[in-house]
């Protein structure tokens, strides 16, 4: 008998433009461009003779598995998907797609941008929708204090501005 895994929460179907289309061109590189290559390696390889000692035969075949598993998961996640196209109605708070500073107790300050679970990236700073801070943030003004239990314990913020894209397209 297996382990359970009970399932994982589901994400927030929101997305940026730019998200979108960054997610958009995966799934096209991915079908249009890697799956051949790679199936015609593996066809390749099947046609050297024995596939049970064959690495590139074995490589390739996970491979293709792994592109198919990425495909089907792109092709469902962006058709569920709704685009935000413009900033919120009262810009003094801060909801999705916010510029958001805030300073901890020791004044070091952290810029991020709330996107979609699909987007968010440590190198440039955006944080998902769904990550506790961005929950203990939202619906938040400038000056306001928040605390938020993160891995490395409760932590008290202070948000010092906020910002939106003046384009979203």
């Amino acid at each position: 008998m297996g382990r359970y895994r009970p399932p994982a929460p589901k994400k927030t179907a929101v997305i940026t433009k730019q998200g979108h289309e960054r997610l958009t061109e995966e799934l096209r590189y991915l079908w249009r461009e890697e799956r051949p290559k790679i199936t015609q390696s593996v066809s390749e390889a099947a046609a050297q003779g024995d596939r049970s000692e064959n690495a590139d035969y074995i490589y390739g075949k996970k491979r293709l598995a792994e592109i198919d598993r990425r495909v089907r998961y792109l092709k469902k996640r962006l058709e569920e998907m709704v685009i935000v196209t413009q900033p919120p109605d009262d810009i003094k708070k801060i909801y999705f797609g916010a510029w958001v500073t805030v300073k901890n107790k020791k004044g070091v300050e952290k810029r991020y941008r709330i996107v979609g679970p699909d987007e968010f990236d440590d190198k440039t700073e955006y944080i998902s929708v769904d990550s506790p801070v961005a929950r203990a943030i939202m619906g938040k003004s400038v000056d306001d204090e928040v605390s938020v239990l993160t891995p490395d314990g409760q932590v008290n913020l202070i948000i010092r501005t906020i910002e939106y894209a003046t384009k979203y397209d």
